[in-house]
């Protein structure tokens, strides 16, 4: 364990109204990602003395994950999209950082967890416990050939630092999905010169989350300047090809590239919080006061399944932190997730989504033209329970916001 930095020295037995109280048991948040360093910052701002440490696999330092999609075209460095060190968020906190640590193991019944690093394990008690462990990148189809090693996968700043070196000096890139992040990754490397071949085992992007009108309208975009996108497809194998690869696709296709990035979604990191014995679903199942199936466990963010929810957006996770923050304050607050409009980083074309649910009964309602796609799910009666908007249409967004049904009641 690498302890980064300290809080400030507990107040002496005389003085416990100052400084933190070194006899209480601290929280503990397992994770420092958006979900794990902004549940600390709007718990500090309620809170300032509950003795309060965070544990990090990595070296700690706080960046926006989502900007890895869209920072190549605007000329950003990954040096540059590291925002604030371990030791400077530990200072904003006054809270104390393991950083390169990983917790083994969490034992509900003596509050305790196990801690390994490269120098060796320990245990520390907790008096409540965040889980904001993240979600990992969903694991690969069966794929042949000897390319994988110029196969990458981005789902944090380090790897996205990986990627970035070997686009040095090449131009093709075959991406796999085109899914949300294939989608904004297919944007940001055609602006900045590479040749993107896409591949898909959808026939549109953004399939699962837009109505194929508005995905084909993408579509277009992005194949106007250059993108190839090729649907109802999937590679098969992978071949090293001098200094490039060769995709074969299932369709018989086979395609060139310097280097393939897989984006083919997310998986909630579950498997810490199934071995302690909390339920899990698709993420780790918690209330709406982000409590888990243990008392004294709450999670959020990207592994955090609330009610059924499992949402890998921005405004949801901070919905979650702020409520969450004031429960653990010592005001049991529910958390409540109204509409909430997902804005896709395609600059080529413009497009804002807000889901229907994925059993609501309805249908799509599509009014398109040349400048743009507005497609509303509504059910039988009229009621508007999603949207989805392209081009000039995102214009619409808020009045369709302010009557779409909120995803929590």
């Amino acid at each position: 364990m690498v302890l980064v930095a300290e809080v400030e020295p507990p107040a002496p037995p005389q003085s416990p109204t100052s400084g933190v109280d070194s006899g209480e048991e601290p929280l503990v948040i397992v994770g420092t990602g958006l979900a794990g360093y902004n549940l600390a910052r709007e718990f500090r701002k309620l809170d300032q003395s509950t003795p309060l440490l965070l544990i990090t696999g990595d070296d700690g330092t706080f960046y926006s994950k989502p900007l890895l999609s869209a920072s190549l075209a605007h000329g950003k460095t990954p040096q540059q999209l590291a925002g604030t060190s371990a030791e400077e968020m530990a200072r904003e906190l006054n809270a104390e950082i393991l950083v390169f640590t990983q917790v083994t193991a969490i034992h509900t019944g003596s509050r305790t967890l196990t801690l390994t690093s490269d120098n060796g394990s320990a245990e520390v008690r907790y008096g409540r416990l965040v889980l904001a462990t993240g979600a990992s990148c969903r694991p690969l189809p069966p794929i042949g050939g000897d390319g994988h090693a110029r196969l990458f996968r981005i789902n944090n700043l380090a790897d996205y630092h990986r990627f970035r070196t070997a686009l040095v000096g090449r131009k093709r890139v075959l991406l796999l999905g085109a899914g949300l992040i294939g989608c904004e990754f297919a944007n940001d490397l055609t602006q900045s010169g590479y040749q993107v071949e896409m591949v898909d085992t959808l026939g549109w992007p953004l399939a699962t989350l837009l109505p194929e009108a508005a995905g084909r309208d993408l579509q277009r975009a992005l194949e106007s300047e250059g993108v190839r996108f090729h649907g109802n497809t999937r590679v098969l194998r992978l071949d090293r090809n001098g200094n490039s690869i060769r995709a074969y696709l299932d369709n018989g296709e086979q395609l060139e590239a310097h280097l393939a990035l897989a984006a083919l979604g997310l998986s909630a990191n579950t498997s810490l919080a199934a071995a302690a014995g909390l339920q899990v679903a698709r993420g780790i199942a918690v209330d709406r006061y982000l409590r888990t199936s243990d008392a004294n466990i709450f999670a959020l963010g990207d592994c955090a399944e609330v009610e059924g929810n499992l949402l890998y957006f921005v405004a949801p996770l901070m919905a979650c932190a702020r409520a969450l923050a004031k429960t653990l304050a010592g005001t049991p607050t529910p958390v409540r997730y109204g509409v909430m409009p997902l804005a896709v980083k395609t600059t080529l074309r413009p497009v804002t989504i807000c889901p229907p649910p994925a059993e609501a009964e309805g249908k799509w309602h599509i009014d398109s033209n040349e400048r743009g796609v507005r497609a509303e799910f509504r059910t039988e009666a009229g009621q508007l329970l999603g949207f989805a908007l392209t081009g000039a249409a995102i214009a619409a967004r808020d009045d369709l916001a302010a009557e779409c049904v909120p995803v929590m009641g």
